[in-house]
């Protein structure tokens, strides 16, 4: 690895005062930000994405699916760009650094190299994602799945929200339907992503960076249990509660997830009832499974074992349960090489770090498969986030910006005149 002048004036406390006026932009009483995905607050974060672009001089391309790429020219127009990219979309309730932290750090990382005057042999490329999060569209992380080819990108288009808008229509309202084909984002050199850990073991162990090897295999199902509704005033021994029935099979994901081990997960974030009235018992529930493990053979196994309870569910309580597969990827490494180059980059700069899987879906986990890609993740306290109590330090941000920014420009190559 070529070495990182030190003349780069690679700022934390720049990069801490952009985190804090992009969290402005759908700021929330409780200190947390609702800028989700194809909103008005969503396109005024992009337009101020692309404001700072243009001040140091980043020449904007959007994609048809609304994914932003910001791009420093290199000395040599063969090689492919090195990529830094994350999203700006929140959670409803979201934070002020999920996603933000990687795009903005991204910026730094230009503006530094701008400031200095400093030329890289290869482009840089800055990638502000689309739909990340998933809290209006789902799934998640659909602007990086159908640049790299796992959506389709004209289903990911006529996707709907649950009141009914079209994705493709949102992206036009908000101005931010551009012309370029998202499969030119597969022509990168490579690809990094700085996140917040979204767990607590760098905090715990005091640790200022995780380099991320891989991302845990996922699958997702949608479950409806189907009972009969029946007047609230009725005798309990002849209900058939489709809610009930759906609480003791949700209570039995927490065991298939802790006898899974350590890397097993298993989380029921949407449910819902019909027909929802307050002296009525529940004749259908509907809701989400998200299941997580580090093994593909055990989360099969989990997956299994909720298809068995909800087969013996039904046949207890007289319901009947559909459990239908929403969702999945599998076990992803990231590149070893670019994952050796942030270890070099920390030790040069005395930051300490841990090597770590993430049991978290990110856009980076997509563009490994077609790019080489790598994670970074610095601490948040608490492990908190998707929630507006998310945070950080200045210190852990500024951590992490550095090793991303000397091992993206190491990976570049600095050019020598």
């Amino acid at each position: 690895m070529s070495t990182v002048p030190r003349n780069i004036p690679f700022s934390g406390a720049r990069l801490w005062d952009s985190l804090m006026e992009m969290a402005r932009i759908g700021a929330t009483p409780k200190g947390g930000c609702n800028r989700q995905t194809l909103t008005p607050l969503d396109a005024e974060g992009r337009a101020l994405l692309a404001r700072w672009g243009r001040e140091v001089g980043l020449t904007l391309t959007t994609d048809r699916l609304g994914n932003m790429a910001l791009l420093r020219p290199g000395r040599d127009p063969s090689r492919r760009p090195v990529a830094i990219g994350s999203h700006l979309d929140t959670q409803p309730t979201g934070g002020k650094f999920d996603g933000v932290l990687g795009v903005l750090a991204g910026l730094e990382v230009m503006r530094a190299l701008h400031e200095s005057g400093t030329e890289t042999e290869a482009p840089l490329l800055l990638i502000n994602w689309t739909n990340e999060e998933g809290a209006r569209f789902s799934p998640p992380m659909m602007g990086s799945g159908a640049a790299m080819g796992a959506f389709n990108e004209q289903q990911v288009l006529d996707t709907r929200d649950p009141e009914g808008a079209r994705f493709g229509e949102a992206l036009e309202a908000i101005g931010w339907a551009g012309p370029e084909d998202p499969a030119a984002l597969r022509n990168l050199e490579a690809y990094f992503e700085l996140h917040i850990e979204q767990g607590p073991v760098l905090e715990r162990e005091g640790i200022d960076v995780g380099v991320v090897t891989h991302a845990l295999a996922q699958q997702w199902f949608d479950v409806v249990v189907t009972g009969e509704e029946s007047h609230a005033g009725g005798a309990m021994s002849h209900r058939h509660d489709a809610l009930v029935a759906a609480s003791v099979l949700i209570r039995a994901l927490e065991s298939i997830a802790l006898g899974a081990g350590g890397d097993g997960r298993a989380t029921v974030g949407r449910i819902a009832v019909e027909p929802s009235s307050r002296n009525v018992v529940p004749a259908v529930a509907r809701f989400s499974v998200d299941l997580r493990h580090g093994d593909e053979v055990v989360l099969d196994a989990m997956a299994a074992a909720l298809r068995d309870k909800a087969a013996a569910v039904a046949e207890e309580r007289g319901v009947s349960v559909e459990v239908t597969p929403f969702w999945a990827f599998p076990q992803t490494g990231f590149d070893p090489v670019l994952a050796e180059r942030l270890r070099v980059a920390a030790r040069a700069r005395g930051i300490s770090f841990r090597d770590m899987p993430t049991g978290i879906g990110h856009d980076a986990v997509y563009v490994a498969r077609q790019v080489p890609a790598v994670m970074i993740f610095s601490p948040c306290h608490g492990g908190i986030s998707h929630n507006e109590a998310e945070s950080i330090t200045p210190e852990w941000a500024e951590a992490g910006l550095l090793v991303l920014a000397d091992a993206v420009v190491a990976t570049a190559g600095i050019a020598r005149s």
